[in-house]
């Protein structure tokens, strides 16, 4: 089934501004850490969260830490077959969210690795691995992903 005209459109300019939100939040949540803490500093948030500032060089809560380029391809790879199939279904039912979330994070997560070698995380969990807001967009876009895949048969005028 198709969307309607322009729809196509829409659902690739929402994906991006999505995009472009995560990319700009987690930057700037970065850079603030950064800015303020000492690498491996400790402050008590809440409920035993550390705010920590702590560099990733491996993908989401470190997986592949001694990856190199392998993260990078795997990265790119992941990337490309998403962009491909949002490509095929543009107005698929919540695949813009999907979309924009996992770029999104993705890309924020590629700027530090290119920029300073590692990814910058400091959200640190108690009996879970540190993560920053680019690791939260890649976790409910990949739940996105699975939702539009298991149930957005349909399709939706993207918003805008």
């Amino acid at each position: 089934m198709r969307g309607a005209p322009g729809s196509a459109a829409r659902g690739w300019g929402a994906a991006l501004v999505l995009a472009l939100i995560v990319v700009a939040a987690d930057q700037f949540s970065k850079g603030i850490v950064r800015g303020s803490l000492e690498p491996g500093e400790r402050v008590d948030l809440a409920l035993g969260v550390d705010l920590t500032l702590i560099s990733n060089e491996g993908i989401a809560f470190g997986f592949l830490g001694d990856g190199g380029a392998l993260v990078l391809v795997v990265t790119l790879v992941a990337l490309g077959a998403l962009l491909a199939w949002f490509a095929v279904a543009p107005a698929r039912q919540g695949l813009w969210i999907a979309v924009g979330l996992l770029v999104g994070g993705a890309v924020g997560n590629l700027i530090d690795r290119i920029r300073i070698d590692g990814v910058t995380d400091f959200i640190d969990p108690p009996l879970w691995p540190a993560f920053n807001l680019a690791d939260v967009a890649i976790t409910f876009g990949a739940i996105a992903l699975v939702v539009s895949a298991l149930w957005g048969d349909g399709t939706e005028p993207a918003p805008g």
